[in-house]
């Protein structure tokens, strides 16, 4: 992320300078996402999500969600071709990167029937990257850091500066929260899928294609991300403690073993880091 602009320019020219960076139009697009998703929410708690209005807020905010992982997808193709002799990743290697899963997703969701529930993981990243663009680029644009009191230069030889307390607790918001934040999306992700599933059982129209499209971000995710694996772990966990209780059937337990056997199969089969030889999974949100 681009630092802030120099102290010593004028608030206006400040601003100025901030607002031509492609980074502030992510952090609008982000901005955007977060009141349309409010705006569509209320409109979700009184049963009114097919007004106009709540058409316009659900496909203007995958408008913005496209458009920022757009952003974030351009700047590394364009940091890519800076840098001379690296060469562009090839297709699969391209599908590989979380941040193009996000972009194409949220074209899909922009298309697609509303599926409320989609809106709420791009909800919950929108909110930490507003948060981390306020602290480090906002606030510090608008009320640059003041020299502390003379009480020594700082580890690097400079004098110390005297953080926002504004900042402060942006920055302790998304240190104590980000986590179980992750946590919660890849825990909608899961979700989600079953509500896709729900939607193709009763042939819902375009379900089934919705269904396979969604199948693939969701198991990119779990090979990607280690929030996904573990949510995934625990679901599988709390159905073995039912299936082990001693009122279930025997053919209900066999079909839960039948299960977690086509699925331990299927995840081998389509293991992206078989053709992409990508790493192994981390804790890096998408952008």
């Amino acid at each position: 992320m681009a630092p802030p602009p120099p102290a010593s320019m004028p608030l206006g020219q400040r601003m100025m300078h901030l607002a031509q960076t492609l980074q502030f139009g992510w952090f609008v697009g982000h901005l955007t996402l977060l009141f349309c998703s409010l705006r569509y929410s209320l409109s979700y708690i009184f049963f009114n999500y097919y007004s106009r209005w709540a058409r316009f807020s659900y496909r203007t905010a995958f408008v913005a969600a496209a458009a920022t992982y757009g952003i974030v997808v351009y700047k590394a193709f364009r940091a890519r071709a800076r840098a001379g002799g690296r060469q562009q990743p090839g297709a699969l290697a391209l599908l590989g990167d979380e941040n193009v899963q996000y972009l194409l997703m949220a074209l899909v969701w922009l298309f697609a029937r509303q599926v409320p529930l989609a809106l709420l993981p791009f909800t919950v990243y929108s909110v930490f990257h507003v948060a981390t663009y306020t602290r480090a680029n906002l606030i510090p644009t608008i009320q640059p850091p003041q020299q502390a009191p003379a009480t020594g230069a700082s580890a690097g030889g400079r004098p110390a500066t005297k953080s926002s307390p504004l900042a402060d607790t942006i920055g302790r918001f998304v240190k104590d929260y980000y986590d179980a934040s992750m946590t919660l999306v890849a825990s909608l992700e899961i979700f989600l899928w079953f509500r896709v599933l729900f939607s193709a059982i009763i042939f819902t129209k375009g379900s089934w294609i919705l269904l396979a499209v969604y199948t693939v971000f969701v198991r990119a995710r779990y090979s990607q991300s280690s929030f996904v694996q573990g949510a995934v772990g625990q679901g599988v966990a709390r159905v073995d403690a039912l299936v082990a209780n001693q009122s279930t059937p025997p053919v209900a337990r066999q079909g839960w073993e039948t299960v977690k056997r086509l699925g331990r199969q299927a995840t081998d089969a389509t293991d992206i880091n078989r053709y992409v030889g990508a790493q192994g999974p981390g804790t890096k949100k998408a952008q």
